[in-house]
């Protein structure tokens, strides 16, 4: 683990609400890197939820609810329809607990000995204006740090999950200013533990240039694949023929459907701009080599290779 930064043993309890390749990417370096002591798995799906317990993601399957009343941290690792209509009822149940605290009919879980809160809500979805809007105003939003760690692959469930999957890269923590301190901080701690870049964005900007370095790069991807399956009827040919350069482009057309259909209808307006850009510049392309105009052909490649300053 060279280069991975390795912190203090901080003994937390970890709910991972969707035990996929994010959720159970998560648990695997969290447990190894002395963050989490234990994790518990919330999964819709049996055999996800059989799978997650048998390659030793989580230690115990439970329900929502005892995973908020039992983890210092609920990770939301769900499609982002799916947290936006949980995210709120996770809140519910933080001012339950805390009024019950209150109350003197509990042990305090939302609240630390010395009376500080601790229990804490995160998202780890592709998107971020919906989630904001549906907590604003939520007497216990404060605990809730929306973040988006830019990591991934076009495989899905448990037994997509991997080691070492966020090291180096980015991830997107929105509107910190809306939670407790305390809470961005332990978040902030976590993400270190899983040796990943934190940039400070906030939610509307955060799905502005999501749409442009993610969310269209899979919508072209399913363009192309849908282009090519309904072109070469013959699978064979597809398959026979398809170079690296093919199959790196189209890769992303792998990817889940119950994933993206939510993300794509979140962030419709962002994403439908960019698409109009990219349609200008397919155009661009098209009349240049309808017209044989070699000129334009090279003027257009020239400029898109500047992306190689920025892309290495």
């Amino acid at each position: 683990m060279a280069g991975v930064r390795i912190l203090a043993k901080l003994y937390m309890t970890i709910g991972i609400v969707g035990l996929g390749l994010i959720g159970g990417s998560m648990a695997i370096d969290l447990r190894r890197r002395g963050f989490a002591l234990e994790i518990l798995g919330v999964e819709a799906e049996p055999v996800n939820a059989s799978a997650a317990l048998k390659i030793g993601l989580v230690d115990e399957i439970v329900d929502l609810e005892q995973c908020i009343d039992r983890s210092d941290i609920i990770v939301l690792s769900v499609p982002v329809g799916t947290a936006v209509r949980m995210l709120p009822e996770v809140l519910d149940r933080f001012a339950a607990i805390e009024k019950e605290y209150a109350a003197g009919g509990r042990d305090a879980i939302v609240k630390s000995p010395d009376g500080q809160r601790k229990k804490i809500v995160i998202d780890v979805c592709s998107t971020k204006g919906g989630l904001v809007d549906a907590v604003k105003g939520h007497p216990m939003r404060r605990r809730y740090v929306a973040t988006h760690p830019m990591a991934g692959t076009e495989y899905s469930g448990p037994w997509a999950a991997q080691p070492g999957l966020f090291d180096g890269r980015a991830c997107i923590l929105c509107n910190g200013e809306e939670s407790d301190r305390d809470a961005v901080e332990t978040v902030e701690r976590m993400y270190d533990c899983l040796n990943m870049r934190l940039t400070i964005m906030d939610a509307s900007a955060h799905d502005v240039h999501t749409a442009y370095v993610s969310h269209i790069s899979h919508v072209t991807s399913f363009a192309l694949a849908l282009t090519v399956l309904d072109k070469e009827k013959d699978e064979k040919h597809i398959f026979d023929l398809a170079s690296g350069g093919f199959s790196s482009t189209v890769r992303l057309a792998k990817s889940n459907a119950d994933m993206w259909v939510p993300i794509l209808s979140q962030n419709r307006d962002n994403v439908l701009k960019v698409m109009d850009t990219y349609i200008e510049k397919m155009n661009e392309f098209r009349d240049a080599i309808s017209s044989s105009d070699e000129g334009k052909i090279r003027e257009l490649i020239g400029e898109a290779n500047r992306i190689k300053r920025i892309l290495r």
